[in-house]
């Protein structure tokens, strides 16, 4: 097992003066793992993959809060919107409306965050700015259209590189960019609060540039070996 719990508690103790919430990223990685980290005291928990997040919902304890933190694609919102507390990267109105037709067959209600693209790669996922513009102009226009969904904030994901410059100035602009869209879509709501930006490699730069929700993986559960998955 390659866990380490020393690192997260020493996460958790940096993410406190910025009151941000840390998303434990297990995907890949055993329910062992997972439950050595509840035991720990950690409850959000974020997975990548629809099948394996079914699987381990199933049998780890209920009061885990689910995050579907990867590319997800509309047909297959069905198989978590029984569960799934928040998804992070909403990148299409499509997918939105999606979320909102499975959440409301179970009458529940599912945060989402909007995914903007930051990255300076092209093959990160993520809404340009027009595409997050008309997204959010066809929610104003019907809100009640999206009755079973929460926007809840958005979220963003840096270029992966060590220029710490570049990183800091990407979460900088989505920082901007959120207070804007916060002030002219959503009147300053409480519940428009979440700013998820931040991994194992810059959350600390994250936190620094606004972060509310670091999602972090490596730095609790070791690399991943993804032939094993």
């Amino acid at each position: 097992m390659a866990i380490n719990i020393a690192a997260y508690q020493q996460i958790i103790s940096e993410l406190q003066p910025f009151h941000a919430q840390l998303v434990a990223v297990s995907k890949t990685k055993p329910v062992v793992d997972i439950a050595a980290f509840y035991e720990a005291g950690q409850r959000v928990f974020g997975e990548n993959y629809v099948q394996e997040l079914v699987e381990k919902q199933a049998v780890l304890p209920a009061d885990i809060t689910w995050h579907f933190i990867g590319h997800l694609q509309s047909n297959k919102v069905k198989f978590i919107a029984p569960f799934v507390h928040t998804i992070h990267a909403v990148d299409s109105l499509k997918l939105l409306q999606e979320i909102n037709k499975q959440a409301a067959k179970h009458q529940r209600i599912i945060h989402c965050l909007l995914q903007v693209h930051i990255a300076a790669e092209e093959t990160k996922f993520g809404l340009d700015e027009q595409e997050l513009q008309q997204l959010l102009q066809a929610y104003a226009a019907d809100p009640a259209a999206f009755a079973a969904v929460r926007i809840a904030g958005m979220m963003g994901m840096a270029t992966n590189t060590t220029n710490e410059a570049q990183v800091r100035k990407e979460f900088h602009q989505l920082h901007q960019l959120f207070g804007s869209v916060k002030t002219t879509y959503f009147n300053n709501e409480a519940y428009f609060k979440e700013l998820s930006i931040g991994m194992s490699a810059d959350y600390p730069i994250a936190l620094q540039e606004g972060s509310t929700m670091v999602r972090i993986g490596s730095l609790l559960f070791g690399e991943r070996n993804y032939s094993q998955k």
